[in-house]
């Protein structure tokens, strides 16, 4: 893959090259240290990869990877940064992987083989993907890595302080980001609140229980029952045509 090295650290970007000369599925075509430049030489150059830092002057990263989307053929984008709280920009942007610096040999590896694996489906690379105001898919840091995580696969989602835990099965996982944004952003076809502090996904709700006095609860697919705030009874009901 034509690849281009975005990043305005000079010693990371030698450090990329390096990395990436290992890879024998990347060909370096050029780096570039800032935004502007990124977009002039993706112009010039169409490189199919692009190997992007997240913080740079005037034009950061998530800037540049919403420039590239007008570009056709599109490039597909790597994110390549030293701070895991981007995840929740990341959303809007159709990247590939998320990698944190410093980077391994190994973490690069798997990232390129994303790339390479999307590059080579049905659907090309450098085709748009459908528009959708809504959110299917999360980057959560997971150990010394981010995860991606399919909006489909949550089964709740609970508030703690600026954070929100993501229930996925068995796991669960911490993303800086406020209940009220997400919900704002989650397919309301979907995903129904219930609780100030609780989401939930509506084919994991079972049934909805009277507990008397107006206290209404809603059980979940594997028996737990969950108190309905007052302020999300009317949408509840209206979930089960009441």
């Amino acid at each position: 893959m034509r690849t281009l090295i975005v990043d305005d650290e000079p010693l990371a970007v030698e450090r990329m090259q390096i990395l990436c000369a290992r890879i024998p599925a990347l060909n370096v075509i050029g780096t570039a240290s800032d935004g502007a430049a990124a977009l002039r030489l993706c112009d010039a150059l169409a490189p199919e990869l692009v190997l992007l830092d997240m913080t740079m002057p005037e034009i950061d990263g998530l800037g540049v990877a919403r420039g590239l989307a007008r570009l056709s053929p599109r490039p597909a984008v790597i994110f390549v940064t030293a701070h895991d709280h981007f995840a929740v920009e990341a959303f809007d942007c159709d990247a590939v992987d998320y990698v944190l610096k410093p980077v391994a040999q190994d973490r690069l590896e798997r990232a390129v083989d994303r790339a390479l694996a999307r590059r080579d489906t049905t659907q090309p690379i450098e085709a748009a993907p459908a528009e959708s105001p809504w959110i299917e898919e999360f980057w959560v840091p997971h150990r010394s890595e981010l995860i991606r995580i399919a909006a489909g696969d949550v089964d709740r989602i609970d508030a703690e302080r600026d954070y929100v835990r993501l229930h996925v099965g068995a796991r669960s996982y911490l993303l800086l980001h406020t209940i009220q944004r997400l919900e704002d952003r989650l397919d309301p076809e979907r995903f129904i609140r219930l609780h100030r502090s609780t989401i939930v996904r509506r084919d994991r709700i079972a049934g909805l229980k009277h507990d008397g006095l107006g206290v209404w609860s809603a059980q979940l697919a594997d028996g737990e029952l969950l108190r309905i705030g007052r302020t999300y009874l009317a949408g509840a009901k209206a979930m089960a045509g009441r």
